[in-house]
């Protein structure tokens, strides 16, 4: 029977081996020695005796033996050498008995390269054993910027508060948010109860994750792992057995391959219109292909009251106007002051049972709980309101903004007598950035001596109005809309004169309801466009003024020249004639953005981490934003990596926009 399997182990080695000659790829086990010919280690650690995972042990520590296995430890020598039978006896001895001498290993890199016992890892890979027990010296490298050794570094710092050698993330940031997610500091030691809990957890789930692993999925283990538990919770992970987690894993498959393919968004920049059939009409010719908007109930749920929100003011306004849109044959339903998490998966919860089968999550912190409601309800059509958030369970919609910024930046230079204009934002989330740049491109094709004034009313300490008042700045750009509560006319695009009088010039205004009507046409057409993007990229509704969902308001008393200047430019981005991201663009600190000939692309519009360099501002560091405004750029913020070091790519990419 060992001979027979023997022969089943050398097929599999030579055919590896006939791959990667094949390929071109080196065919034998890697040598630990010849990998650290070039290799600054700076520190040897014994671990001990130690369970490894087999999928980690990778090579050999010398040369010896390597010639004797292909890449993946299957032997390659004949069934009638002495290695064959040396193999097959231990094949003989681990069905029989059981394998329980330790091997000696170095591990590098979190990668294991035996030093003795490369038949009993050949052995037990040919069984599809999941760990083998190992003598095992950590071999440390010096730290450095390549990407591997930051991951080992961060590995290392995980290590030693849990004294796990199991996991392994391909992406920065993820041993820190396990431990999040787990509950735990990063300084937290583990007790022998939480790692025995922890592996157990882990090991099941790394089974049941390769069995069902397929070509398309490119995650490893960890990867998967740590998105399980984000959208289950660690302790709910921890009791689960192997065939729940296999029913949970097909809940969660398209997004873990939407995660495996990168997290690519879909951006879609203008709702689709089809000249098509009634409805009815389809009804009765495809059945099942469309709905009635009687057969819809949406629920809206808001992060806060709309009495001291201007943006639940808003969306409450669109909401009540998607109703009147449909001249009261859709039925809504609202909820606000949904604070938490807990609270948002309890609110889904009760309005699903009240009939309740679309639901709109009116801000960005929401986008995570709103992905575990659809897990736990596959047929419920939720839409988070956010821009550039990768999930495949859900869609995100939001207004390009920045198409009324522009406008409202050339309307400020043409109307103030001084090249100070100023600026309020809240906090950096993505398309902020590119809102402050857009105000900015705007002045500055009106007046080029134009220099923005940027204040954050998001930090913890804040004087923004009367530092722009003692800069002499009158002209301003405020909030878009402020709540019923607010008496203050400060909103919009507004002048503010030293004796505090207030004329207000323009505003941006997003038509929410038109926004939430092309939405539940879309759903009524039952349009499927995300069955072919299922698992591959998340959908964003991202729409403008050619969409018609965005329009600036300006003030009856502007002189009739600027207005028509407005009009036009207006017209030419409503129709796509003009663009406010084309061409060179002149950042802070030198730096040249995009080029003559192209604009940029919607994700980098979205993503932007710079400011044009007639912008008087930085970007603050989080650490200075309040703590609610914190929770915000953690969930949908521009990333530290997106500033600083993306605008030399930007400058040398050479696509255009979609």
């Amino acid at each position: 029977m060992a001979l027979y399997d023997y022969s089943g182990a050398l097929r599999q080695g030579r055919k590896r081996y006939q791959e990667a000659v094949s390929k071109g790829q080196y065919p034998y086990l890697p040598v630990l020695d010849d990998i650290l010919a070039n290799t600054d280690i700076v520190s040897e650690v014994n671990l001990g005796i130690i369970d490894i995972p087999l999928e980690r042990v990778v090579g050999t520590k010398t040369q010896g033996r390597t010639q004797a296995f292909a890449s993946n430890f299957m032997p390659l020598l004949g069934e009638k050498s002495e290695f064959g039978a040396k193999w097959a006896y231990l094949y003989d001895h681990q069905i029989e008995e059981g394998i329980h001498d330790p091997i000696l290993a170095y591990e590098f890199m979190n990668r294991f390269y035996v030093q003795e016992g490369n038949k009993r890892v050949s052995v037990l890979k040919y069984l599809h054993a999941y760990s083998i027990t190992a003598s095992v010296v950590r071999l440390i490298p010096r730290r450095s910027d390549d990407l591997d050794t930051r991951l080992y570094y961060e590995f290392l710092d995980f290590y030693q508060v849990s004294f796990n050698c199991d996991v392994w993330f391909s992406r920065e940031g993820s041993y820190k948010r396990l431990l999040e997610v787990m509950g735990k500091t990063p300084e937290e030691i583990w007790s022998e109860d939480e790692r025995q809990y922890f592996k157990a957890a882990y090991d099941r789930f790394s089974k049941v994750f390769y069995h069902a692993r397929t070509e398309e999925m490119e995650l490893t283990a960890s990867d998967a792992f740590l998105k399980y538990v984000e959208f289950f919770g660690y302790e709910v992970a921890k009791e689960r057995t192997a065939d729940q987690m296999k029913r949970d894993l097909v809940r969660i498959w398209d997004e873990l391959l939407l995660t495996s393919h990168g997290s690519e968004i879909a951006l879609v920049e203008k709702p689709e219109v089809k000249e098509s059939a009634s409805p009815k009409l389809l009804n009765w010719l495809i059945p099942g292909t469309a709905i009635e908007p009687e057969m819809l109930k949406p629920a809206f749920i808001y992060l806060k009251g709309k009495e001291t929100s201007s943006w639940v003011y808003a969306h409450e306004l669109g909401r009540m106007d998607l109703e009147q849109r449909f001249g009261g044959r859709l039925q809504t339903r609202s909820f606000e002051n949904v604070s938490s998490e807990e609270m948002l998966l309890k609110t889904i919860d009760e309005a699903v049972a009240e009939g309740c089968n679309v639901i709109f999550t009116v801000a960005p912190q929401m986008a995570a709980g709103s992905v575990k409601a659809a897990i736990k309800y596959p047929k419920l059509r939720i839409f988070n309101c956010s821009v550039n958030m990768s999930y495949s369970s859900i869609r995100t919609y939001y207004a390009r903004m920045y198409e009324p910024k522009f406008l409202m930046g050339a309307l400020a230079a043409a109307m103030s007598e001084q090249e100070k204009l100023g600026y309020l934002a809240d906090y950096p989330i993505y398309g902020m950035v590119s809102n402050i740049n857009a105000f900015a491109m705007g002045a500055r094709m009106i007046n080029p001596r134009a220099k923005i004034y940027l204040k954050w009313t998001g930090l913890s300490e804040h004087h923004c109005r009367k530092e722009l008042e003692q800069e002499g700045i009158t002209h301003i750009s405020g909030e878009d809309l402020i709540t019923p509560s607010k008496a203050s006319r400060e909103f919009g695009l507004y002048c503010k004169t030293p004796d505090g009088t207030v004329e207000n010039l323009a505003t941006s205004l997003v038509n929410w309801g038109r926004f939430y009507e092309q939405i539940v046409n879309q759903i009524c057409r039952g349009e499927q466009e995300d069955k072919n993007l299922k698992g591959k990229k998340a959908i964003n509704y991202w729409w403008g003024m050619s969409a018609d969902v965005i329009d600036v308001i300006c003030s009856k008393n502007l002189p009739s020249s600027t207005q028509r200047l407005i009009d036009f430019l207006k017209w030419s981005i409503r129709c796509g004639s003009f663009h406010p991201f084309d061409g060179k663009i002149y950042a802070q600190k030198g730096l040249i953005i995009g080029g003559e000939g192209r604009g940029l692309t919607p994700e980098e519009i979205i993503r932007m981490g710079w400011l044009c360099d007639n912008v008087v501002g930085q970007i603050p560091a989080i650490e200075l934003f309040k703590p609610e405004a914190q929770a915000m750029i953690r969930s949908n913020g521009v990333r530290a990596e997106e500033t600083g070091t993306e605008e030399k790519k930007i400058e040398n990419s050479g696509t255009g926009r979609l």
